[in-house]
């Protein structure tokens, strides 16, 4: 046990020495993290994620009645609460969008109105996306859409409401008021013949909020506490990879020769290296989770739970990165092996993408037996969804790396005793 703790202390020495592997190891998944919590919008402190407010410019060039009514229409309702319009000339519009300060400019052309209610010629809409953006500017085209398909279908059902219409807005003395309020009788009384058709409406929409033991107390959708998980799951198979590695790199430069003058097992040697391994990653899981947590500002709602299932995964990890290793049979050979399957299995598992994008057959058939993902989705599920699978998921991890660190070791440390050449 004292030899044990000698080379226990000497290979976390060795590791504080030249600390850069693992510290990239480490800052990377936090980084990533970090980049797509901000593209997609994530907001922190537990407070609800979502794709936050969409600041574009509108150009009215037509400046009619009906372009007013469209103008503050962007204003009103829950789409106040994601559209942040301002009104520009066009020069000015195109101006932001190139300093990348607006998602969108939408340009109502002149005479639009009348093109429209008169049925006189194509009647355009002009969208300028901003190419610096990605998801702002899908989500303007896509409500540009929905407005022009809003627009055709009133001009097929009421086009000649929409002709007189016309001729009450160009009336050559101003704007009749009374032709207003008598027209909108009119339309009015052609939209009740359509009651029976548009209510009840042919398609609805219900938003309905399900209670959760947690409601009121737990935090809401946190993109961040979302993807940490799965970043850290695959960045602690590297982590593990760069701690195994170490092996080779002692027989490398001779120590682990030294070590065999010694009156002591090649068992103690590996046991050691399991150890070190162990305990980087336990040290890595604090760091990626817990200091992850305090940057991104997540409030892990089971800390204890997801502690255990880290350890299990830890243990996993470990024993699976010192089997490649014992297979490799050099430090250049244990390197490649280990990051590409690292890598893999980080696919594999939805670690780098949502389980939900991956093909069908990956998803349903490779994904569920992938150990990253196991660790995933219990985290996940202690945070969103009050499971108790975690559990099973900790046990699981935890009794494979058992098995994997028992044949690793066995393995290795037969290699050892025949001499493998780093």
């Amino acid at each position: 046990m004292k030899s044990l703790g000698v080379l226990l202390a000497k290979d976390l020495r060795r590791a504080q020495r030249n600390p850069l592997a693992y510290l990239i190891h480490l800052g990377m998944p936090l980084v990533i993290t970090a980049l797509l919590g901000l593209v997609f919008g994530a907001g922190g402190g537990g407070s609800e994620g979502g794709l936050g407010t969409i600041k574009f410019a509108i150009v009215d060039e037509d400046d009619s009645p009906v372009t007013g009514f469209l103008r503050g229409a962007v204003n009103q309702g829950r789409a106040a609460e994601r559209l942040r319009p301002v009104f520009l000339d066009r020069s000015n519009a195109l101006a932001r969008l190139t300093a990348n300060q607006l998602s969108a400019a939408i340009i109502i052309p002149a005479g639009f109105t009348r093109r429209y209610l008169t049925a006189a010629g194509p009647v355009t809409l002009e969208l300028v996306k901003n190419p610096a953006q990605s998801i702002h500017p899908a989500v303007m085209e896509e409500l540009v859409g929905a407005l022009v398909t809003g627009l055709n279908a009133v001009a097929r059902n009421f086009a000649d409401e929409l002709a007189t219409w016309n001729a009450v807005f160009e009336r050559p003395g101003g704007t009749d008021f009374r032709a207003v309020a008598d027209q909108i009788v009119k339309t009015g009384e052609k939209v009740e013949a359509l009651a029976a058709f548009l209510n009840p409406p042919r398609i609805t929409y219900e938003k309905e909020t399900r209670a959760t033991p947690a409601a009121g107390r737990g935090p809401g959708f946190n993109l961040f506490a979302f993807l940490l998980p799965g970043l850290a799951a695959m960045f602690l198979l590297f982590l593990a990879e760069v701690a195994v590695r170490d092996v080779y790199r002692e027989i490398r430069t001779g120590t682990f020769q030294r070590f065999c003058t010694l009156p002591h097992k090649v068992g103690v040697f590996v046991g050691g290296k399991a150890v070190v391994v162990l305990v980087i990653l336990l040290v890595g899981s604090v760091i990626l989770l817990g200091g992850g947590g305090l940057v991104f500002r997540i409030a892990w709602r089971a800390p204890l739970a997801m502690g255990l299932v880290a350890i299990g995964y830890a243990l996993f990890a470990a024993g699976f990165m010192m089997l490649l290793a014992a297979f490799a049979q050099n430090e250049r050979r244990a390197d490649a092996v280990g990051n590409v399957t690292a890598m893999a299995l980080g696919l594999v598992g939805g670690c780098a993408f949502p389980a939900e994008a991956l093909p069908a057959f990956m998803r349903e058939h490779l994904t569920p037996l992938m150990p990253p993902n196991w660790f995933v989705e219990a985290i996940r599920g202690l945070q969103f969804r009050d499971e108790a699978a975690w559990v099973e998921a900790a046990v699981s991890l935890a009794g494979l790396g058992f098995v994997l660190a028992g044949v690793a070791a066995w393995l290795l440390g037969r290699k050892l005793r025949q001499g493998v050449r780093a």
